[in-house]
């Protein structure tokens, strides 16, 4: 397994929405799992360009088994009120706008690390991020990448009493991990973008996709408003697995 991993440096405010959060939409201080797969995916397609982007899309998500990110320097966010349009064709006396709060956060830096199985496009990643132009977020902020690096990725089974250190986004399990000590933002967030085909039941028919929202917390500290860069501590309760990372430590997935 090999990870990349770059800074980016946000140009401007940014937000991804929180799901389900719509009159007044929240932001997520760090790009979640999926947002980050999609920025690689635009990335890809945008320096090919022989492809429909959702192909590429899936093509990425079948290669990127965990991403993540973390804060390197502090945040802060600030909400706005904004006005959407809503229908571009109406008739006189119509309502055609809808007034919605939105959040935005800034940062000078973020660390993005995604662990993937193909040595070959791990390394062709460094030229297709450090020329290509990315954003962040459903903001469309632009965002500069300032380092490409690519290390070797080791499989870890983490197993029960054992204690567990990281500086990025866990899935928080109660079943499978404690947190024995630090703290932060816990957000439901998706591990990837594109639905899990359906699965056959026994009859032969087949079931629904899958998309679910799993509650990540986020190892950042809070002090008077501003969101510092923080690592999580956690005892294992039951099996689970993650990666350690050449310089950037261990991951649990």
């Amino acid at each position: 397994m090999k990870a990349v991993v770059f800074d980016i440096r946000v140009n401007s405010l940014f937000s991804i929405r929180v799901p389900y959060t719509w009159q007044s939409a929240l932001s997520y201080v760090l790009p979640p799992p999926s947002s980050i797969i999609g920025l690689v995916a635009n990335a890809v397609q945008r320096y090919n360009n022989d492809k429909h982007p959702l192909e590429y899309l899936k093509q990425v998500e079948n290669l990127v088994e965990w991403a993540g990110a973390k804060l390197l320097t502090p945040a802060v966010t600030k909400s706005y009120t904004t006005s959407a349009i809503t229908k571009w064709l109406y008739a006189i006396g119509e309502k055609a706008t809808n007034v919605l709060g939105r959040q935005y956060v800034y940062t000078k830096n973020i660390r993005i690390a995604i662990v993937v199985n193909d040595a070959s496009f791990a390394e062709g990643l460094k030229d297709i991020l450090k020329v290509t132009p990315l954003t962040c977020g459903d903001s469309e902020s632009l965002v500069s990448v300032e380092d490409v690096l690519v290390f070797n990725a080791e499989k870890l089974e983490y197993k029960k009493d054992e204690e567990v250190v990281t500086e990025y986004p866990a899935i928080l399990d109660f079943n499978k991990i404690e947190l024995i000590n630090g703290g932060g933002l816990i957000y439901p967030m998706h591990k990837r973008c594109l639905k899990a085909e359906p699965t056959k039941t026994k009859k032969g028919s087949k079931g629904e996709s899958s998309y679910p929202l799993y509650n990540y917390i986020l190892p950042v500290s809070s002090k008077e408003c501003i969101f510092y860069p923080s690592s999580l501590t956690f005892k294992v309760k039951d099996t689970i697995y993650g990666y350690k990372i050449d310089h950037i430590g261990k991951v649990i997935i």
